[in-house]
């Protein structure tokens, strides 16, 4: 490993339990090791959360300039609601 810092990391009771679990049952060699595989994992789960975002903005930008320029259908504050709702619920089951 080149660069290597050493932290000192507070966590509850049973996540730390989890991590030293993992470590006892011979899934990894260290508790650093488990630290090293989530934050590998997060960093990854971020990257799509960030892209994901981005493309957001994007379809946000695209649909103002759809106002802007007068394509836009009839406004139906409800049926977005509705779908956006059923959107966040779909992803939240699949997550």
């Amino acid at each position: 490993m080149a660069g290597v810092e050493r932290l000192t990391i507070t966590l509850p009771t049973d996540m730390a339990a989890a991590i030293k679990s993992a470590v006892e049952g011979g899934d990894y060699a260290s508790t650093s090791e488990v630290i090293r595989a989530a934050l590998r994992d997060w960093k990854l789960k971020r990257a799509l959360q960030l892209q994901e975002l981005e493309a957001l903005r994007a379809d946000i930008d695209k649909g103002l300039a759809d106002v802007a320029a007068g394509r836009m259908k009839t406004f139906d504050a409800a049926s977005i609601i509705a779908r956006g709702r059923k959107l966040l619920a779909d992803r939240s089951t699949s997550a």
